[in-house]
C-alpha cells in the first residue's frame, strides 16, 4: 500500500514538473530575439526609418514560424505618424481562443534610432519586452489559450504612443470584448531583481492575481508605480497601456525602474541581466496564463467596477 501511495505520488510528481517544464520559457530563443532586435543592423528601430523595416521583417517572419494569424495583410497596421509624416506600422497577430473575450498583449518594438553618430540599439527599451511578447506567442501556439489572445508589436511609442493609440482607435474585435491589456516595456536588468506590475491601483480587482504571482515568483514582483499620492513617479501613461486605461480597457503593466542606460546609446544587449530577464519573462507570462484561466471572473470584476 505505501509502495503504491508512492508510485502514485511520483507519478504525480513528475506529471507536475512536466507542466512546469512546458509552461518555460525558452533562455536561448528568447536571448537571441533581443539581441537580434537590438542589434547594430537594426540601426535602433527609429519609426520610419530602414532600421525599423528590417526590425519589421525580423518580427513577421517570425510571427509566420510562430504560426500566428493575422487580421491584416502580413500582420501589417499601417499609419502615418501626425506631425512626422512618416508611415509606421503595427504588427498584429492573433490566437484564437474557445471565447470571445479577448487579452491584448503589446510591447513596442521601435527605439530612438542614430543620434549624433551613435546608434541607440534600446536592448531593454524594448527590445526585451518584444521578445518577451514572441516567446508568449510560442507558448500559447503550442498550448491553446482558453480565450482569443492579440499579440501587438507596436510602432512609434517613442514618437508619443502614436501606436497604441492609432490600435485602440482601430481595433480589429470589439472593444467590449477586450478584458485586459498586459503591456511590456523595459523588463531585463534591474539590480535588486525587482519588476513592477502597475496598474492595481486603478484597477484593484487585479491585485489578487498580482499577489499569487508575486508568491512563486523568482524575481520581486512589486506593485506601483501608479498612484501619485505616494511621491514617486506614475508610469500610468509612461507607456503603450495608457491608450488602453484611456478607452477603459483594464491593463498590467510590467517594467522596471530607469537605470543609467534608459534612453542613452549604452542600453546594448550587453548590458541586460539575462538570468534575471529570463526569471522576469517566465513571471510575467505566468500571469497570463492565470488572467486566460480567470478572464471570465475578471470581466465580470471589470463590469461591476464600470457601473460604480
Amino acid at each position: 500500500m505505501i509502495r503504491y501511495t508512492l508510485i502514485l505520488f511520483f507519478i504525480a510528481f513528475v506529471g507536475c514538473q512536466t507542466n512546469a517544464q512546458q509552461a518555460n520559457v525558452n533562455k536561448e530563443s528568447l536571448l537571441n530575439d533581443l539581441k537580434i532586435l537590438a542589434a547594430d543592423a537594426m540601426e535602433g528601430r527609429k519609426v520610419g526609418t530602414p532600421g525599423s523595416e528590417k526590425a519589421q521583417a525580423y518580427l513577421k517572419k517570425r510571427f509566420r514560424q510562430i504560426g500566428l494569424k493575422s487580421y491584416y495583410k502580413d500582420f501589417e497596421q499601417s499609419f502615418i505618424v501626425r506631425g512626422k509624416g512618416v508611415e509606421a506600422t503595427n504588427l498584429v497577430a492573433f490566437i484564437a481562443g474557445k471565447s470571445n473575450k479577448v487579452i491584448v498583449i503589446c510591447a513596442h518594438y521601435d527605439h530612438l534610432g542614430k543620434r549624433n553618430g551613435k546608434i541607440y540599439n534600446g536592448a531593454d527599451d524594448n527590445a526585451s519586452g518584444t521578445a518577451a511578447l514572441l516567446q508568449f506567442a510560442t507558448y500559447f501556439s503550442k498550448h491553446p489559450p482558453q480565450h482569443t489572445i492579440i499579440f501587438a508589436a507596436l510602432d512609434a511609442e517613442e514618437s508619443g504612443l502614436k501606436g497604441a493609440k492609432h490600435f485602440v482607435k482601430n481595433l480589429p474585435v470589439p472593444v467590449e470584448r477586450i478584458i485586459l491589456n498586459v503591456n511590456m516595456d523595459m523588463i531585463s536588468r534591474n539590480e535588486q531583481k525587482e519588476l513592477y506590475a502597475c496598474g492595481t491601483y486603478h484597477y484593484p480587482f487585479l491585485k489578487p492575481y498580482i499577489k499569487k504571482i508575486a508568491q512563486q515568483s523568482s524575481i520581486n514582483l512589486l506593485m506601483g508605480h501608479d498612484q501619485p499620492s505616494l511621491g514617486y513617479s506614475n508610469w500610468t501613461n509612461s507607456s503603450d497601456h495608457s491608450a488602453f486605461h484611456a478607452k477603459g480597457i483594464p491593463f498590467i503593466y510590467f517594467g522596471v525602474e530607469d537605470h543609467e542606460a534608459y534612453h542613452t546609446a549604452e542600453d546594448e544587449f550587453e548590458g541586460i541581466m539575462p538570468t534575471f530577464y529570463v526569471q522576469a519573462t517566465r513571471t510575467i507570462l505566468d500571469f497570463i496564463i492565470l488572467a486566460d484561466k480567470q478572464l471570465d471572473a475578471i470581466a465580470a470584476q471589470k463590469q461591476k467596477a464600470s457601473k460604480k
